[in-house]
């Protein structure tokens, strides 16, 4: 199966459920038009199809491995890289002022999705990039700015995260890398770090890690967290490329999927420390750290979105021309395409919603941050900017758990020869595995959810998202039209079970909190599903204004009387599910 891009499909969603056209009517876009999205997107797609797709399965079979103290990427990923960065890929939404397009979000967001879909692993590399960029941009210093950020904007450098260390994955208040300060402005900085995306590879000059460490008289836990920007390379002051900096990669992991993303043990300081240089302020590293992981959370759930498509075409391909049966229309003594069989239509109708809603949990997150950065009126960027904090955790849990979901799905309307590596399905599901747990595990964006978010402004922030679920619901009941069948109905009761589960947690948040925690992953769930479906709703009422297309209609039908319809479930045990959750103690568990 080739990959194609959905561009339809992703148009749909910016125009019904993330309010493209307010954006592009209100000067919040100002300078973009709805043609010039599109035409990005199908060249996109188009780079995508044509050089990424081809090295999806080649990419996996070969894999990254480190020779003589090297990482080597595998055939043609050298190659791929150059046409990416000579396409100006890696600079859709940067700053102009460091030679970026400046574009939205929302675009460079859909871009991602199609880059990840085509090949997953290749995507992780310009997705550090350009949460290293953000951070840089935010809190480096202009010196610091000037000299990274335009050959990182162009792709000749890449960028990566270190957090993870050996003894402490994502408590972070637990690492023990640290920087010594050299009195000229530059640290020496000594430690290792684990499960460093694109750590070490030979597709550029420079790499530009940012690392987290800690000062000599740093406070302990994560108040003595300082944030490093450490090239793999020196930088001399004309910009040349300097001297090797003391920072190699001493391993490449060994993994389940995304075999051609090197996954490196780096090691800093193996002679006389690696020079680093201080972004942001001593010891509030941290602060900084997170505007480079909130943006690599929305991408990561992206990045769940592009694994469901992937799936879901490769299972529609499959299931069209895979004949096992007797179906309603077939010829006597011949078998028909399993396609036509019920439970195959329902697997594929699920696929579908799943990923289209999973789509507009996304897009809409992306389309709050070009608000919270473009808004001419303070207020609506404040508002903004609280609604990127209370969706993002939904954006990559929900994303990422539905697609492992579809992936496995994938493999079942494949049968036995979704089990087989030729088909391809079973690497799908492999690459699906890790999205979960990267960028904190989905169990930790449960508990920001509802610990950090869920409280936001006294609870009025989720309150007013609800409110604007439930006009949509009711403009479904009001339209009244046969072809929505239970879909009101049916989304009125989610939007009813999560608001009724969010003031549950509001208030056991003060009772009991652990009690809360305990439901805080099937609420998050509930949250996914009650917005996934109310988006695809908008997408229904749309088509039915513009003439009834039947495709958004029946997905978003489906979702809301087959999926969401799950929801009342979700609020009962976020209710009702503490107490036997925690019944048994830590020690009766581990007995």
């Amino acid at each position: 199966m080739a990959y194609q891009a959905p561009v339809n499909d992703i148009m749909q969603v910016l125009k019904s459920a993330a309010g493209l056209d307010e954006l592009l009517s209100n000067g919040t876009l100002e300078g973009v038009e709805e043609d010039t999205i599109r035409a990005v997107l199908e060249e996109a797609g188009k780079f995508g199809a044509e050089v990424l797709d081809p090295l999806y399965i080649s990419g996996d079979r070969a894999g990254s491995k480190l020779v003589d103290g090297k990482v080597v990427t595998p055939a043609g990923w050298k190659d791929a890289y150059k046409q990416f960065a000579d396409g100006g890929w890696g600079a859709l939404a940067a700053s102009e002022e460091w030679g970026g397009q400046a574009l939205p979000q929302v675009v460079a967001t859909a871009a991602g999705e199609i880059w990840n879909s085509a090949n997953l692993a290749f995507g992780l590399c310009p997705l550090l990039t350009f949460g290293a960029i953000d951070a840089i941009e935010a809190q480096g210093s202009d010196a610091l700015k000037k000299t990274y950020l335009p050959k990182m904007v162009t792709g000749e450098w890449t960028g990566t995260m270190n957090l993870t260390e050996p003894h402490a994955g994502s408590d972070l208040g637990q690492l023990k890398s640290r920087a010594e300060p050299q009195g000229d402005g530059t640290y020496r900085i000594f430690g290792t770090k684990i499960f460093i995306t694109y750590g070490d590879h030979e597709m550029t000059d420079n790499i530009i890690h940012l690392v987290l460490a800690r000062l000599p008289d740093a406070p302990p836990g994560t108040r003595g967290i300082s944030l490093f920007l450490v090239p793999k390379y020196l930088v001399n002051k004309d910009g040349s490329i300097g001297a090797r900096n003391d920072v190699v990669c001493a391993g490449v992991e060994h993994k389940l999927g995304i075999h051609a993303s090197p996954t490196c043990v780096m090691k800093y300081g193996e002679k006389d420390g690696a020079i680093g240089y201080l972004v942001g302020e001593e010891n509030r590293g941290l602060n900084v750290m997170f505007i480079m992981m909130n943006a690599a959370r929305l991408a990561v759930g992206t990045q769940g979105v592009s694994v469901a498509e992937r799936a879901t075409q490769q299972a529609t391909a499959y299931a069209k021309e895979r004949k096992q049966g007797r179906t309603a229309s077939s010829k006597a003594g011949e078998m028909g395409p399993i396609i036509e069989h019920a439970d195959i239509r329902r697997m594929l109708m699920t696929m579908r919603a799943l990923t289209q809603a999973a789509r507009a949990i996304c897009l809409v997150t992306a389309r709050e941050t070009d608000v919270a950065r473009r808004a001419k009126d303070a207020g609506q960027r404040a508002h903004a900017a609280n609604r990127v904090a209370l969706l993002t955790p939904i954006a990559k849990a929900f994303s990422t758990d539905i697609g492992c979901e579809v992936a496995s799905m994938g493999v079942q309307v494949h049968g036995g020869m979704g089990f087989i590596e030729e088909t391809g399905a079973a690497q799908i599901y492999r690459d699906a595995r890790i999205l979960p747990i990267y960028e904190g595990t989905n169990g930790i964006q449960a508990m920001d959810l509802v610990g950090r978010k869920l409280p936001l402004e006294g609870g009025k922030v989720v309150a007013g998202y609800i409110g604007e679920l439930q006009k949509t619901v009711e403009e479904v009941r009001a339209s009244n039209r046969p072809e929505f069948g239970r879909m009101g109905d049916k989304l009125g009761e989610a939007v009813a079970a999560l608001a009724e589960a969010s003031r549950w947690l509001g208030g056991a948040l003060q009772r009991n909190p652990d009690a809360a925690m305990a439901g805080a992953t099937p609420y998050l769930r509930l949250f996914g599903l009650a917005s996934g479906g109310v988006y695809l709703a908008r997408g229904a009422l749309a088509a039915a204004r513009n003439g009834g297309q039947a495709e958004p209609i029946a997905i978003a039908r489906f979702f809301a009387e087959n999926i969401a319809s799950a929801a009342g479930g979700l609020k009962d045990t976020v209710i009702g599910g503490a107490e036997s959750t925690l019944m048994l103690s830590p020690d009766a568990l581990s007995a």
